[in-house]
């Protein structure tokens, strides 16, 4: 059975676990209207998916030293499914964060043990493939208030429902294949989770701080992106669509970039993503009338969408095969940890009074400095993997 069928089948699984994630976003405003709750506590509901997307990354890189890699995947699919059906049924405010938790949890373990998967099964075209692995992720995003809004016509719990039902079957589709596909032997010698991940502590601590800032500053803005928009003055369904309109653009974003993470030295190429898209934030932030607002939506998606195959591609390529996994998995539950509270954090400040124009500003500022820090480390020849290419690497 080819390697490239099963590969299909983990951008179906993939595509399901990145929508359980973002489907909350353009479903806040209809939790803050259902439940009662403020923009704070809508926020959290946010951050506990993305946390729990966090929570299980170590304990899964552990697994992954013991149990084989299509094991650990079968087991995120099974998660998928019961918390999306917790989701579905949840009652109140308390069952909702509970299972938006578990959804979450579902995703962590999926993304540790799928990329270095991934990486491993083709391991001369690293960044091509993680960028259509990405592009899958990214359709779900796309799909999200499109899914959304149709689902509101009945109840937003109708789209709960079909996850479940989806994860169950494509989790079936991927462990027959698995079964009938010659598979890599790469992560075999990858046996001691705390010396894997001490060994290469330096990369780890380089992509968590570089990656994990950026997407907390993403997380804040994407998840309010909806009441941001409604905020400018634009009607809450055109505000609903601009969210498809950024994750649309993140599609073309994940090929164009997984193609040149395999050509271009990783930390300029990533400095210079990050550069454009705190450009891109303060675009949006001073940009007024429909059609600007659109454009500077473009340019944000497009840019931040890069960012995800480029950073992938730089641990995984620069990892060796005895402490791929365990790394990635270290490096994965830092940057999720990281970045997980900026709904929150944009919450709580809205909440106290602030606008969204300085909130994102701050950000973006803030940001800003972690690249000029970069650079010079860079320039120093500080950065570890950084002058590498991908393919090189691998």
């Amino acid at each position: 059975m080819s390697r490239n069928r099963l590969f299909g089948s983990l951008c179906a699984l993939v595509f399901l676990v990145n929508f359980a994630r973002v489907v909350f976003a353009p479903l806040i405003g209809q939790f803050i209207g259902e439940f009662s709750i403020g923009e704070g506590t809508a926020g959290l509901i946010v951050t506990l998916a993305w946390l729990g997307s966090a929570a299980p990354r170590l304990p899964a890189g552990w697994a992954l030293t013991r149990f084989s890699r299509q094991r650990v995947i079968l087991v995120s699919g099974a998660m998928l499914t019961a918390g999306a059906l917790g989701v579905a049924l949840a009652p109140g405010v308390p069952t909702l964060m509970a299972a938006a938790f578990a959804v979450g949890l579902a995703s962590g373990v999926y993304f540790v043990a799928a990329n270095p998967f991934i990486a491993e099964l083709f391991p001369t075209r690293v960044g091509r493939v993680m960028g259509v692995h990405g592009m899958a992720s990214q359709l779900a995003a796309v799909a999200a208030a499109p899914v959304v809004t149709v689902a509101l016509w009945y109840d937003w719990r109708i789209a709960f429902y079909g996850l479940a039902a989806a994860a169950a079957a494509t989790t079936v589709v991927f462990v027959l294949l698995a079964r009938r596909t010659e598979l890599p032997g790469a992560g075999a010698a990858d046996t001691d989770f705390v010396a894997g991940a001490l060994s290469e502590w330096k990369l780890i601590l380089a992509g968590v701080v570089l990656m994990g800032l950026t997407s907390f500053v993403w997380q804040g803005l994407f998840n309010f992106y909806e009441l941001y928009m409604v905020d400018k003055g634009l009607a809450r369904s055109t505000a609903r669509n601009l969210l498809t309109v950024i994750f649309a653009a993140g599609v073309p974003a994940f090929l164009v970039s997984g193609d040149l993470a395999d050509r271009l030295p990783h930390i300029p190429y990533i400095l210079g993503i990050v550069s454009t898209f705190i450009a891109s934030v303060v675009l949006v932030v001073v940009s007024s009338g429909l059609v600007a607002v659109v454009l500077a939506s473009v340019a944000v998606g497009f840019t931040i969408h890069m960012l995800f195959p480029a950073g992938d591609t730089y641990l995984l390529a620069s990892l060796p095969d005895d402490s791929r996994a365990s790394a990635y998995a270290v490096f994965s539950a830092g940057m999720m940890t990281t970045q997980a509270a900026g709904s929150w954090v944009v919450g709580e400040a809205i909440e106290a009074g602030a606008s969204y124009d300085a909130v994102f500003l701050v950000l973006a500022a803030g940001l800003g400095l972690i690249v000029v820090a970069y650079a010079v480390l860079e320039r120093l020849g500080r950065v570890p993997g950084g002058a590498a290419g991908a393919t090189g690497a691998a």
